[in-house]
């Protein structure tokens, strides 16, 4: 039996998109993205913690593409510089968009 911490790959037919965009397991309901920054620290993700997307890419859950921040007003700041030194569009969906 694996836990939680014990790193497996899931296939895209485990997953499916939600309607904000993430990536959720079928058989769990939980976000990729949230599970994939569990395994990164080693632990549990604590009560109010946000994961960050960094290049902003929902669907991108690479380890090395996360960031937790401890609460949601950090992650926003983020956006926010974001937003002031590039643009709304870079802030929200990346350079790509």
């Amino acid at each position: 039996m694996t836990n939680k911490f014990t790193y497996y790959s899931h296939s895209a037919s485990k997953t499916y998109t939600n309607s904000n965009g993430y990536r959720v397991y079928k058989d769990s309901g939980q976000l990729v993205h949230r599970h994939m920054a569990e395994l990164k620290l080693g632990r549990p993700l604590q009560s109010g913690e946000v994961v960050h997307h960094i290049n902003r890419n929902k669907q991108d859950n690479r380890p090395e593409n996360l960031y937790v921040f401890h609460d949601q007003q950090a992650h926003w700041a983020a956006h926010k510089k974001d937003a002031q030194n590039y643009g709304n569009d870079y802030s929200f969906k990346g350079k790509n968009h």
